[in-house]
């Protein structure tokens, strides 16, 4: 899936890139219709968790979006994608229930 990653007053790495990226892909087992996405990475001032991300998927018809703040990127990334894929499971049954 196409993916922008954006971060905010800094330069992710390659490896955390590639880190959201595979996160991201693995939700497309889920459904299998996603367009894009985009990702925004952001650094906070206070408190010691101060890494923030934002994950927004575009699937027909619909936007997903979810907002994670945790201590990394890594962790934050997975809170994220984990509630996508809640949403992704409840968008699914909402198509189903209104083709019955």
């Amino acid at each position: 899936m196409k993916l922008q990653v954006h971060s905010i007053h800094f330069d992710a790495d390659r490896k955390l890139i590639d880190f959201i990226q595979k996160k991201v892909d693995k939700l497309e087992t889920f459904y299998d219709r996603l367009v894009d996405g985009e990702v925004f990475l952001r650094l906070n001032n206070e408190g010691v968790e101060n890494k923030t991300v934002e994950i927004k998927l575009n699937v027909p018809g619909n936007n997903l979006f979810a907002k994670e703040q945790a201590r990394s990127f890594e962790v934050a990334t997975d809170m994220a994608t984990e509630a996508l894929r809640n949403q992704i499971k409840k968008f699914k049954t909402k198509i189903k229930n209104s083709r019955s």
